[in-house]
C-alpha cells in the first residue's frame, strides 16, 4: 500500500501543515521514503458521503431520454419499471458508471437504493453487487433493498427483499406506506420484521406530506421504539418536516431525536424540506444524497456531493459561512455517522479516504465548487483534477 505525505495541505480549511498517510490510514509521522504531494496551500475534507441515489437506475452514457411522464409519483414509478425493459439498461453497467463519475467529484462512500421488484427481481441488486465488488479500494458502497413499486400491493415482493437481504444487500428499504402501498401497518410490519430477521437497519423513502406525512412518522417511531431500534431507522427526503404547521413539526421533530431517527435530505426545489438547522439542534443526524440523476424520473444532477451541500444551503437559506460549514457537514461526518462508518476522518488512525479542494475557506470550496484537485480512498489516488482515474464502460 502507498504511504504518503500530503505538503502544504489545509485540514478542513485550518492552518497550512503536513500530513501523513501510513498503510492507507492517516498517521502522526510519515514512513520511510514515503511519496511526497505539494498540495499547494489547498483544502483537505474526508471523502464525501453519497448517502441517497439509485445506482442501478442511471441513464449516463445511453442515448437522451425524451422524458413525458405523468406528474404523479405513481406514474413515474411505472413508467421506470417499463422504460429499463425497453432500453434494455443494465444495472452493472449503469451503477459503475455513475459510481465513477461521483469518484471523479470526491465521493468515496455511497448508499444506494436498488430496486427489488416482482418485474425485475432481483437484477438491480445482482448488477449493483457486481460493480461493488469490482470497483472494491476505490468506492464503497452500500446497498438498500429497495420496494420502489411497493410491497403490499404487489404480492412476492416481501419474499424478494427477503433474498436480497440475505445475498448481502446492508439495508432494508421502504417506501411511502400510505401513499403507495395504501397500507401503512402492513408495510411497516413487513419492513421492520424484515429488519428484525436479517439484523439489517432501515431507511424508509417518505415523500408523504403534512399529515399524512406526519402520521406515517409516528408510525415509524412507534415501531423503532418497540423494536429497540432507536440509532437504526432512517427516514430519507421526510417532506413532511417542511410543513406549514411548525408547531406541530416540533413536536414531531422531538419525538424523532428522542427515538435516534436519522434523517437524510437531497434540498429538492420542488418539496418542502426539513429545515437542516433545527435537526441539528436537536442532534438529529442529518445525510445527504444526490436522489436519482440523469434517469427516467428527470434529466438534473450529476453526482458532485459539493453541489448538494450548495443546495442543502439554498433550500435552508444558510448564508453564513458557520451555516453553510452545516450544509458540507451533512454531505461528509453527517452521512457517515448514518452509515455507521468506521475511521472517518482526518485524525492519526482514519483512513485515509479525503479530497483535496480549492478554496480560501469551506464555504468557498462549496460555492466554487472547482475541480477536486485529488481524490484519496485508503492513501490511493482515485481521482485528479476532477477525473477518476478508472475509465467507465
Amino acid at each position: 500500500m502507498t504511504n504518503l505525505l500530503l505538503k502544504n495541505v489545509r485540514p478542513m480549511g485550518q492552518t497550512a501543515t503536513d500530513l501523513a498517510i501510513t498503510d492507507g490510514l492517516f498517521a502522526k509521522m510519515a514512513a520511510p521514503g514515503a511519496e511526497e504531494i505539494d498540495c499547494g496551500g489547498r483544502i483537505l475534507i474526508p471523502g464525501l458521503v453519497e448517502a441517497h441515489t439509485h445506482l442501478d437506475k442511471s441513464l449516463l452514457g445511453l442515448p437522451w431520454y425524451r422524458n413525458e411522464v405523468g406528474p404523479r409519483l405513481i406514474d413515474k414509478i411505472t413508467n421506470e419499471r417499463e422504460v429499463k425493459v425497453a432500453l434494455g439498461l443494465d444495472p452493472r453497467v449503469q451503477s459503475e458508471r455513475q459510481s465513477i463519475q461521483s469518484m471523479g467529484f470526491g465521493t468515496t462512500h455511497i448508499r444506494s437504493h436498488v430496486d427489488v421488484d416482482t418485474h425485475h427481481g432481483l437484477a438491480g441488486i445482482e448488477g449493483v453487487m457486481a460493480t461493488r465488488e469490482k470497483l472494491a479500494g476505490y468506492v464503497d458502497i452500500e446497498i438498500v433493498a429497495f420496494p420502489q413499486s411497493g410491497m403490499i400491493t404487489r404480492p412476492g415482493t416481501v419474499e424478494m427483499m427477503d433474498a436480497a437481504l440475505a445475498m448481502g444487500a446492508e439495508v432494508v428499504g421502504g417506501l411511502d406506506p400510505c401513499g403507495i402501498d395504501r397500507d401503512p401497518r402492513a408495510h411497516l410490519d413487513a419492513i421492520f420484521g424484515l429488519a428484525e430477521k436479517h439484523g439489517k437497519p432501515i431507511d424508509i423513502h417518505l415523500h408523504e406530506r403534512d399529515l399524512l406525512g406526519g402520521y406515517s412518522t409516528e408510525e415509524i417511531i412507534a415501531r423503532t421504539l418497540a423494536h429497540g431500534m432507536q440509532g437504526k431507522v432512517t427516514i430519507s427526503h421526510a417532506f413532511c418536516l417542511g410543513g406549514m404547521d411548525r408547531s406541530y413539526v416540533g413536536a414531531l421533530q422531538e419525538q424523532l431525536a428522542e427515538a435516534r431517527i436519522h434523517i437524510i435530505t437531497t434540498a429538492p426545489a420542488s418539496a418542502p424540506v426539513p429545515a437542516v438547522k433545527e435537526l441539528k439542534e436537536l442532534g438529529i443526524l442529518t445525510g445527504s444524497g444526490s436522489d436519482g440523476f440523469r434517469d427516467t424520473w428527470g434529466p438534473y444532477g450529476n453526482g458532485d456531493m459539493l453541489e448538494r451541500a450548495m443546495f442543502i444551503g439554498q433550500r435552508n437559506n444558510l448564508r453564513r459561512d458557520d451555516e453553510v460549514e452545516i450544509a458540507l457537514d451533512i454531505c461528509t461526518f453527517g452521512g457517515a455517522a448514518i452509515m455507521e462508518l468506521k475511521g472517518y476522518g482526518l485524525a492519526p488512525g482514519d483512513k485515509a479516504d479525503a479530497v483535496l479542494v480549492e478554496g480560501e475557506t469551506l464555504t468557498d470550496a462549496v460555492v466554487s465548487r472547482a475541480p477536486r484537485k485529488l481524490v484519496l480512498k485508503g492513501g490511493k489516488v482515485t481521482a485528479r483534477d476532477g477525473t477518476c482515474v478508472l475509465e467507465a464502460p
